[in-house]
């Protein structure tokens, strides 16, 4: 009895959480090969967004570029930025002006 009680509560989870392949897709890193367009694209929109301008003293701060939401740090190296949108996201460092 205490097998099918444990059998049947291992079913519900399982039917709960999903088994096998789902249509829905998380974010992904493109290979470089195809994704290093689109990284130069939403980079350089970054760069000449004024709102993408980092605020004087700030330590992180966000803007919009096209579709791609982005969030820029500040490293020891220059700016951190990475940037998403549903399915997709990508990062990269600029070096201050």
């Amino acid at each position: 009895m205490r097998c099918l009680a444990l059998l049947l509560v291992v079913a519900v989870l399982a039917l709960l959480t999903g088994c096998g392949d789902s249509s829905e897709e998380t974010t992904a890193t493109a290979p470089v090969e195809r994704g290093a367009g689109k990284v130069s694209e939403v980079r350089s929109a970054w760069e000449k967004n004024p709102e993408c301008q980092r605020p004087k003293g700030a330590s992180r701060w966000g803007c919009s570029v096209g579709s791609y939401r982005c969030q820029g740090v500040v490293t020891e190296r220059g700016w951190s930025v990475a940037c998403a949108k549903p399915g997709r996201s990508i990062a990269f460092r600029v070096r201050p002006s």
